[in-house]
């Protein structure tokens, strides 16, 4: 039988395939010690579905500003220093601010994501996914996540921030390297690159801001430009740029991530495919099921404010904690048989694959539209859906879980 300290977290080759572990994390030790990646402060990770939702509700001790774990490479190494001086310091406005900041920001924004924004986009939406399909169609064959999964929500994101779509690869390579940099897996070279990237993407979107200052646009961005924090102050550039880089990553990177998954799922479970052909109400509740069985947000830390105990473990102030967003959805204590894939499921929707309280996910409407329209379509236009003979391979991120490729086969 094995044990928890037969396993390495951190480990490449369990990231790609982590349930086993979590399995045995849950019954064993739903809040473990880790490695900490800070000499000064211990890691805790929570796989457990009741202990992540207690840690993301309780925003007082289970602080989001963990900026300075993003920091802590840069601190010690001269070189990178001076490639971030070239662009704009880092500042807490969403993802990682707490109240009060965090409601200021997120007011700020909640209005480019409400109901009748996103309702908007559905003919854009369906039209971007058609003609995605169309260029593969022919072919009976595709690699999803190039050529479905990445393009789609870059597109729908570039829309929102009225950029042009020709720069749509560059925007996905600067998504990518926040990502990276967030996962904490990075070589000294992939972390001069990553940061090179930062400030690349810094000055792109300060020139963005530039010109929309001067000559406003029907978009997100001017509407961010234009807004006046408290009705007193606009935002400065790095407030903005902070905003513009989380949006772009959150709107894009876990689409993409969530899409890939998703059709992975299909293909092993075709079963399943006609009760949905069947019944185009079950799509809604497949777009539940996809996010908790694979959530694009694998994880994500919390910095704890002050000595506190969670299940008979004591923390002390200054402790760095890693809830499980992927662990949790499988919890078989609230999910039945939760390592089950059904897309009839009763209760998917209870997944915590957007988080909870405060910071649930800003984009989570958004999302959940673009998932129901490309499935509905893809199902719709494409017949006998299989996975090709080239496969598919997970790229291991500590706080990721993303599909680097994935063939399929299809009849016309």
């Amino acid at each position: 039988m094995k044990h928890l300290s037969d396993y390495n977290f951190f480990d490449p080759e369990l990231l790609i395939c982590p349930y086993e572990f979590y399995k045995l994390a849950q019954e064993q030790a739903p809040i473990m010690e880790l490695p900490s990646p800070r000499s000064d402060a211990k890691l805790f990770l929570v796989t457990s579905y009741d202990l992540v939702s207690e840690i993301l509700k309780d925003t007082k001790v289970f602080s989001s500003n963990f900026s300075t774990l993003l920091a802590g490479k840069e601190e010690q190494d001269d070189e990178l220093q001076k490639i971030y001086a070239q662009g704009w310091p880092q500042i807490n406005t969403l993802l990682t601010a707490d109240p009060p900041e965090h409601e200021r920001f997120r007011a700020l924004v909640n209005k480019a994501f409400s109901s009748s924004r996103v309702n908007k986009m559905h003919d854009l939406i369906e039209q971007i996914v058609d003609e995605l399909i169309d260029d593969f169609i022919a072919h009976s064959k595709c690699e999803f996540v190039s050529e479905f999964a990445v393009p789609l929500p870059v597109k729908v994101i570039a829309q929102q921030l009225g950029v042009p779509q020709a720069d749509l690869p560059k925007f996905k390579q600067w998504s990518d390297a926040f990502i990276a940099r967030l996962g904490q897996l990075l070589s000294r070279e992939q972390e001069i690159e990553c940061a090179k990237d930062v400030v690349a993407f810094q000055h792109y979107f300060h020139d963005v801001i530039k010109s929309r200052k001067k000559q406003p646009q029907d978009d997100l961005i001017t509407d961010l430009v234009q807004t006046k924090v408290a009705g007193e102050r606009e935002l400065d550039t790095a407030e903005l740029l902070s905003i513009i880089q989380q949006i772009l990553v959150a709107g894009n990177e876990t689409v993409t991530s969530a899409l890939a998954a998703g059709m992975l799922l299909l293909t092993k479970n075709q079963q399943q495919i006609p009760l949905l052909q069947a019944d185009p109400c079950l799509l809604e509740n497949l777009v539940e099921e996809v996010l908790r069985m694979e959530s694009p947000t694998a994880g994500m830390w919390r910095v704890v404010t002050q000595d506190t105990k969670l299940q008979d473990i004591d923390l002390k102030a200054g402790s760095l904690v890693m809830v499980r967003f992927d662990a949790a959805n499988r919890d078989p204590i609230k999910f039945q048989q939760g390592q089950r894939f059904d897309v009839g499921r009763q209760n998917a929707s209870n997944h915590l694959s957007f988080g909870q309280g405060i910071h649930f996910c800003l984009g989570a409407m958004l999302a959940r539209k673009e998932m129901h329209i490309a499935y509905q379509r893809l199902l719709l236009r494409l017949k006998n859906i299989r996975l090709a003979q080239q496969g598919y391979q997970y790229l291991p991120n500590v706080l990721m879980r993303t599909l680097k490729y994935l063939y399929i086969e299809f009849d016309k």
